[in-house]
């Protein structure tokens, strides 16, 4: 939903001028785990500092959520093992959201 579809107005000068058809709220399920998001509503609410860890099954699956996040974007480390996972990368999606995409437990296969 972007903030111009918003059922209710918002409270006068809550919302930055030019953010009317960014984001308010949206949600997305990766497996089974849902993540909500909002690009907020002014222009200070910026990411930085941070990045999101996905957690996934398989190297298949590592690899498919890599690729989907690196189009577009930035890959900060390719898939590899790492000693403390067998399938681990990080990359930054084209919106500027870090993304550490991993394989749990060192039993698990390693990446190809």
């Amino acid at each position: 939903m972007r903030w111009s579809q918003s059922p209710d107005p918002m409270p006068e000068g809550m919302l930055a001028d030019g953010f009317e058809n960014k984001v308010m709220h949206t949600e997305f399920t990766i497996g089974s785990t849902t993540i909500m998001a909002s690009d907020g509503c002014d222009a200070n609410s910026g990411f930085s500092g941070f990045n999101l860890t996905l957690t996934v099954s398989d190297e298949a699956v590592a690899g498919h959520v890599f690729d989907a996040l690196a189009q577009d974007g930035q890959v900060i480390m390719p898939l590899t093992k790492t000693f403390w996972s067998p399938c681990y990368g990080m990359v930054t999606d084209k919106f500027g959201i870090g993304w550490m995409v991993m394989v749990s437990g060192p039993d698990q296969p390693g990446c190809k």
